[in-house]
């Protein structure tokens, strides 16, 4: 699989190859830099303002720009009074706000509070979003297989799987409960996490800030040292994000903070050039009529619109694997225009006997958990006979966790014969007796 995050040679020729290409080869002046000189002013006056007295250093290094930039929009700021020079540490400059750039400071706050690194312009943005696309990615056999190698998944659901992830479009995974969508779904996003993106920390679109590296869900990836990058780029793993039904319309749109005056990406700009996986759709509280008519572009254009504060829309690229999961029919759940936009369709189903019986010996391993030798089998009949029900995989991993919070309360080491079968099977399942 290209660019795998291990250190090999692939690897290394293909950071080599981002570290010297496009927006990710460090400006070291103004003139370098694809963003107007009045926003990096204005940005580093308010990190003056909100930080206090500081080195041209540590300022460079809050920005995320090379010294020779920072020294250049230092000049001008004290050219201006804004700012002077307080004293020296070796050849670097100490320095500090002026009463005037105080003042002039207040102002900018009062317009935008964002203070952290400079953006990136929403150009470059673009650029890279769509030269990192998912549909670049070449999954293989290996990969797939690798990745679900702690689940117990048949060969021909593996083929699936990995022909899904090579369209870099969308999925619909469905099924009745418990048999596993959501964990298919999360692992998948592991297949496409070997590779690295760059993500912008922040753009910049009509001199207003939209923020878009988040670390809660940006995974950094290592940056060889030959790596010369744009700092106001994070080398990050593709990102996975996993929305439920808490999923509403206004966080598929710019989140705009009337205290900060800045905007925050919505779920699929930070999800560009990963995986976006929509948990139990068709039980959010946006109604999949809603969703359709929202995604109904960008599902089958690759392009989504966003709203900022006055009205205007900007056009960014909508580059990731969508994946909805979902325990609902798809022909019930939405039209038929919609689900033809939703390239690949896989129905997650029951499990048959024995790969019931091999999630059951993984699981009980697992939890260090000894147990009979029939007592898969015990539980296989009670599903199929009394219960009527077919084998889903999520049943040994729960049966084998009562049992384990029985011994618990009981002060005792967890042990699954019948007695502790058959005290499983009352909590767990809804029966008559």
């Amino acid at each position: 699989m290209a660019a795998a995050l291990t250190v090999d040679h692939s690897v290394y020729e293909f950071l080599k190859k981002e570290a010297v290409s496009g927006p990710n080869t460090r400006p070291q002046s103004l003139a370098e830099l694809d963003v107007a000189s009045g926003i990096l002013e204005d940005l580093v006056l308010k990190t003056l303002y909100v930080s206090g007295a500081q080195s041209l250093l540590d300022m460079a290094e809050k920005l995320q720009l090379s010294y020779g930039a920072t020294n250049e929009l230092f000049e001008r700021l004290r050219t201006a009074q804004c700012c002077q020079v307080t004293g020296m540490v070796g050849n670097v400059p100490h320095v500090v706000i002026t009463q005037a750039g105080r003042t002039r400071a207040a102002d900018l706050m009062a317009q935008s509070r964002y203070v952290g690194p400079a953006p990136v312009s929403f150009e470059n943005y673009v650029a890279q979003v769509r030269k990192q696309s998912v549909k670049n990615v070449n999954v293989h056999a290996a990969d797939v297989e690798r990745a679900f190698a702690d689940l117990v998944v048949d060969r021909e659901m593996l083929r699936q799987l990995g022909t899904a992830l090579n369209s870099g479009a969308s999925l619909f995974l469905y099924g009745p409960p418990g048999v596993g969508k959501t964990t298919f779904a999360e692992v998948l996003s592991r297949v496409l996490a070997d590779d690295a993106v760059w993500i912008p920390y922040a753009v910049e679109v009509d001199s207003q800030i939209i923020t878009v590296y988040d670390p809660s869900i940006h995974k950094g990836a290592p940056v060889p040292e030959f790596c010369t990058h744009d700092a106001r780029w994070v080398l990050c793993q593709r990102p996975a994000v996993l929305v439920g039904g808490e999923l509403t319309g206004e966080m598929l749109d710019l989140q705009f903070n009337p205290m900060s005056k800045f905007y925050v990406g919505p779920v699929q700009m930070k999800a560009n050039n990963g995986v976006l996986i929509i948990d139990d759709f068709g039980r959010q509280r946006l109604r999949p009529e809603e969703l359709l008519n929202r995604w109904i572009v960008p599902l089958d254009r690759r392009i989504d619109f966003l709203t900022m504060a006055g009205g205007k829309k900007i056009e960014i690229p909508f580059e990731m694997l969508v994946v909805f999961a979902s325990n609902l029919d798809p022909a019930e759940l939405v039209d038929p225009a919609f689900i033809r936009r939703i390239k690949t369709k896989i129905r997650i189903g029951a499990v048959s006997d024995e790969q019931f019986c091999e999630i059951f010996h993984r699981v009980a391993r697992q939890n260090r958990v000894p147990f009979d030798p029939d007592i898969p089998h015990h539980l296989i009949n009670f599903i199929r006979g009394y219960l009527k029900q077919e084998l889903r995989s999520c049943y040994p991993r729960d049966i084998v966790e009562q049992v384990c919070w029985a011994a618990r309360f009981d002060d005792q080491e967890p042990y699954i014969n019948r007695l502790t079968l058959d005290q499983a099977i009352r909590a767990y399942f809804v029966t008559e007796s």
